[in-house]
């Protein structure tokens, strides 16, 4: 039985049998990852509450035929304790775990990238600054989007590549449109939207912070609305975050 290691974050966790789960998580080295806990829903478990979702863990693992066994757990980063009392934390953090399991493939790739992402915002909900849980959702997707290699633009036209400000936001084609490339269907976010967007995708939260909450709803709708479209439907958590 060939035994590995690994660093990652619990997804989701399902019942398997009268004592086991299935965890997935997504992993540096090998993407996401389905394996089972065996035992862990008995009182006598070794792996007590290392593996609920948001669990930052670092885990040994044996290759299996269908699905890997985890044999042993440690833990980096609690974050399910931390985002348990917080229900905005929370809602946002159950859609960035979605977000990462449909984003990210079971093909044994390595996601660094990503598994680095989710863990800075997971970190990001649960420090004691004043960052909107909304706002660090939406600038974790639109980051996630950009290292699966779906970046949206928004301060160039998606489509010939004019210097903007541009009026017209268009999801299958990948960002803002100028008027020469505007086509039917097309939202029209404000320019201050626009440039909300732009400071979360980048990650200026300076900017960020001075948003309002029109702004905001705006912004929340059109990343939906875009990461519903590279994932061809959207996300159930999504309808439970608290704005």
């Amino acid at each position: 039985m060939s035994l590995y290691r690994d660093e990652g974050v619990v997804l989701r966790i399902h019942k398997l049998g009268e004592a086991d789960r299935i965890i997935t998580l997504l992993t540096r080295e090998r993407g996401l990852v389905r394996a089972v806990a065996k035992g862990i829903r008995k009182t006598t478990s070794r792996f007590g509450g290392r593996l609920e979702p948001f669990m930052h863990v670092d885990l040994q693992l044996a290759e299996g035929r269908s699905l890997d066994i985890i044999t042993q757990v440690e833990t980096i980063s609690a974050f399910a304790r931390d985002l348990g009392g917080d229900y905005p934390a929370y809602t946002a953090g159950t859609a960035m775990l979605e977000t990462a399991e449909r984003l990210v493939h079971d093909d044994g790739e390595p996601a660094v990238q990503q598994l680095q992402l989710l863990v800075g915002a997971l970190r990001a909900l649960t420090a004691s600054d004043d960052r909107a849980p909304g706002l660090i959702l939406d600038s974790y997707q639109l980051r996630a989007l950009a290292v699966a290699g779906y970046a949206p633009t928004f301060d160039t036209c998606a489509r010939c590549g004019r210097e903007g400000p541009h009026r017209d936001f268009h999801a299958p084609s990948g960002g803002m449109l100028c008027h020469t490339c505007r086509v039917p269907g097309s939202a029209a976010p404000s320019p201050f939207t626009v440039s909300l967007l732009a400071s979360l995708l980048s990650g200026d939260w300076e900017s960020a912070a001075g948003s309002d909450e029109r702004s905001r709803r705006e912004a929340s709708s059109i990343v939906a609305t875009y990461l519903s479209w590279h994932l061809e439907r959207g996300l159930r958590s999504l309808s439970h975050v608290d704005r």
